[in-house]
């Protein structure tokens, strides 16, 4: 696969709309993060599909707005920096995440989604969706 088939063209200058683009999955992700973990924990087990779909959703989205793995890195980024900043607590002893198979799940989960989002092609994605070709 050639660089431009990937979306990631390593001879063109990345634009301050790419930038701003990143900038604002990198924000969009950390909201999610926030926003799962706290919904994870609330709604079981309907809030923890919610917010797993919520964060395939922002990761797609971000890969399918800027047309690169640029945009998924951003979305995921800021969804993981959130969540480990939230994970690690106070030095009282509160924290977000409570023990359980909830917050491990939606932890897990989402780093396995963002590893399929980044790993499946969209040259796959679209013949799939072409259906069998005919030679």
């Amino acid at each position: 696969m050639s660089g431009s088939q990937s979306g990631f063209d390593m001879t063109k200058p990345i634009g301050a709309g790419r930038i701003a683009a990143c900038v604002g999955l990198l924000v969009l992700g950390a909201a999610v993060g926030v926003a799962g973990a706290l919904v994870q924990g609330g709604l079981f087990p309907g809030g923890l599909l919610l917010a797993l779909l919520a964060t395939a959703a922002v990761f797609l989205g971000g890969r399918r707005a800027t047309r690169s793995q640029l945009g998924l890195g951003a979305a995921v980024a800021g969804w993981l920096v959130s969540v480990i900043l939230l994970s690690m607590g106070r030095p009282e002893g509160d924290g977000v995440f409570a023990a359980g198979i909830g917050p491990l799940v939606y932890l897990l989960g989402g780093m396995v989604i963002a590893v399929i989002c980044a790993t499946v092609s969209r040259s796959a994605v679209s013949a799939a969706r072409s259906g069998p070709r005919s030679r």
